[in-house]
């Protein structure tokens, strides 16, 4: 196979189904050699049997993205494998959705540790990689795609906990951009739309294929492009992006922005911030609604 990715290598966290799966296929056949991380063994598998049916190459991982040390066994069976790493997706997630009034510890923890700390335990040893090919001479021409979501942009409501983790990985991308273009690397991040093991109970009917042969516009497989072309090296020039990316629609996620403000010139008191308040507001361009609210 070959294409804009031809020769590439390419880990994939949570490459078993869903969106992952329909990343790793794309990826294949546009020529890299893919490392399929999922925890779930035969999801892993499964994803390789189907890369390597279609004539590309593949291999199964099933390393923690949770756990330091185990991520980087990740990296080197890239390494290992295929002679090298070039891009690293960072899309394993999950959800333990509750309203934040009855929220547990549990419940926060693990989503922020499988999204947050997944996104850095994989994307650290794979910048060290890097790093150390950069101080080597070696031309470095890395990718790392994030995956934040719409709730991470926006809130949602009974989501804290992944609202609060998605939020986080599109400010690490930001600072993972800034810092890490001086090694060849970039960072970028996407907010995708799509049906996912995630997604298919609490929008099983909006998500759900159509069945009259309609244009199908919550399949994984339309994301897929936009992640391949950011993994390959026609990519280069685009880092510290959040794309967003659902049916046929890219969009770049426009972030906070310093606005005009008040200026007084002088320390305020109190019974002045209402006056200054209604003239701030006045000229507020209004964030997007929190999801469900």
């Amino acid at each position: 196979m070959s294409g804009i990715c031809e020769g590439r290598v390419v880990v994939i966290t949570g490459a078993g189904g869903g969106l992952g799966a329909s990343y790793a296929k794309a990826f294949a056949l546009e020529g890299a050699k893919v490392v399929v991380n999922d925890i779930n063994a035969a999801a892993a598998q499964a994803t390789v049997d189907a890369i390597t049916a279609a004539g590309g190459k593949a291999v199964a991982n099933t390393n923690s993205i949770t756990d330091y040390a185990d991520a980087e066994n990740i990296v080197k069976q890239a390494v290992d494998t295929f002679g090298g790493l070039d891009v690293v997706v960072n899309n394993a997630g999950i959800c333990k959705d509750r309203m934040f009034a009855s929220m547990t510890e549990a419940e926060w923890d693990a989503v922020i540790t499988v999204h947050l700390k997944g996104h850095f335990c994989l994307s650290s040893h794979a910048v060290h990689y890097w790093r150390d090919q950069a101080k080597a001479g070696n031309k470095v021409d890395a990718r790392i795609i994030n995956t934040s979501s719409g709730a991470g942009l926006n809130g949602s409501v009974g989501q804290s906990n992944y609202a609060a983790a998605k939020g986080g990985i599109a400010s690490l991308t930001l600072n993972q951009a800034a810092e890490l273009r001086r090694y060849g690397i970039t960072a970028n991040c996407l907010a995708p739309a799509g049906r996912t093991g995630m997604t298919e109970v609490v929008f099983a009917d909006m998500m759900k294929k159509p069945e009259d042969g309609a244009f199908d516009f919550f399949d994984p497989a339309n994301v897929a492009p936009l992640v391949v072309w950011l993994g390959s090296a026609e990519s280069a020039a685009v880092t510290g992006r959040i794309f967003e990316a659902q049916g046929g629609k890219i969009s770049i996620a426009d972030g906070w922005r310093t606005t005009t403000g008040v200026d007084k010139g002088a320390r305020w008191t109190p019974s002045e911030i209402g006056g200054a308040m209604d003239t701030l507001l006045s000229a507020e361009v209004p964030a997007q609604k929190v999801y469900g609210s």
